[in-house]
C-alpha cells in the first residue's frame, strides 16, 4: 500500500485521500470488533474477503440503479470512491428477528418478521449507536424528509435485491445495515448508498441448516469466521471452489485487474 494521507480510521476501515478530487481511498483491515469495540480481535485475510464480497454486491446494486459511492477496487484490500458527507445515521433492515431485535422485543431469534423492518441508530460510537425514531432525524436535522423518503425507498429495494441475490446460493438474509451519504454534484447533492455490504454488516445463514455465515461468528464465539466469509464468497461465484480450503491465505482472492 502506497503512503498517502490518512482521512479517517474506523473499526474495520481505513479512509485515505485519493488520486483524484472528490476521490477516497477505502482500505479494508483485518480487524474484528464487537460490543462497541469492547471484543476485539485481527483475523487472517476478513479485510481481503470483504473487500472483493463489497465490490460484488455494490456492483450488483449499480446495476439496478442503486447509486452508491463505489467507483473500483484497486487490489486485493483498496477500493477507489466517491468522496461523500456521511449521514450521521445507520439504516438496519430487519427480515428474521435476530441480535437486538430479539432482545429488545422478546421475540425468538429465527421468527421471521410480519414484514421487512427499517429501523435507524445515530452514528456515534460513544453512545453505542442508540436507536431513534423517524422524528428524531427531522428534529435534529440529521436528514431531511425527502432525505428519509429516499434512503427507505433505497433500502427496500436493496433488501429485496440481495434477498434473492443470497437466496439464490441458499443463504437467507436475516437483516443488514447500511450507510448513506450526500455526494455533491452541479445540481447540488444527492443520496447515495456508502459504506460496504459485506459478512461484517449483514446477518446470512445457511437456508438448510441455518448456519450463521456471519460476524456472529465472532460476537458469539463460534470460531471459523474466515471459513465462514469465505464459504459466502463462493458460494456467489467470488471464489473458485478449489480456493475455499486455503481462505486465510490472501492469494485466494488476488485476482486483481
Amino acid at each position: 500500500m502506497s503512503r498517502r494521507t490518512q482521512i479517517y480510521e474506523g473499526k474495520a476501515k481505513i479512509l485515505y485521500e485519493g488520486p483524484e478530487p472528490g476521490t477516497l481511498v477505502q482500505y479494508f483491515k483485518d480487524d474484528a470488533t464487537a460490543f462497541n469495540a469492547q471484543k476485539k480481535a485481527t483475523l487472517d485475510g476478513k479485510g481481503v474477503l470483504n473487500n472483493r464480497i463489497s465490490e460484488f454486491v455494490m456492483m450488483r446494486l449499480e446495476e439496478i440503479g442503486i447509486p452508491t459511492h463505489f467507483i473500483k477496487r484497486l487490489n486485493m484490500r483498496e477500493q477507489l470512491i466517491k468522496k461523500v458527507e456521511i449521514i450521521p445515521l445507520e439504516v438496519i433492515c430487519r427480515n428474521v428477528a435476530a441480535g437486538t431485535m430479539s432482545k429488545r422485543l422478546g421475540i425468538e431469534e429465527g421468527e421471521k418478521l410480519p414484514r421487512s423492518i427499517v429501523e435507524f441508530c445515530l452514528k456515534r460510537d460513544d453512545l453505542g449507536d442508540p436507536l431513534i425514531a423517524e422524528e428524531h432525524i427531522y428534529a435534529f436535522g440529521w436528514a431531511t424528509e425527502s432525505e428519509l423518503d429516499e434512503i427507505i425507498a433505497m433500502t427496500l429495494r436493496i433488501n429485496d435485491y440481495l434477498m434473492g441475490m443470497f437466496g439464490g446460493v441458499g443463504i437467507n438474509l436475516i437483516d443488514f445495515k447500511i450507510e448513506f451519504g450526500r455526494l455533491q454534484t452541479e445540481d447540488g447533492h444527492k443520496v447515495i448508498l456508502a459504506d460496504e455490504i459485506s459478512p461484517d454488516s449483514c446477518r446470512l445463514w445457511d437456508r438448510e441448516t441455518n448456519k450463521k455465515l456471519d460476524k456472529d461468528r465472532f460476537r458469539r464465539d463460534l470460531g471459523d469466521v474466515t471459513e465462514a466469509y469465505t464459504e459466502v464468497a463462493t458460494r456467489l461465484g467470488i471464489l473458485k471452489e478449489s480456493q475455499n480450503s486455503s481462505a486465510p491465505n490472501l492469494s485466494v482472492v488476488s485476482n486483481d485487474e
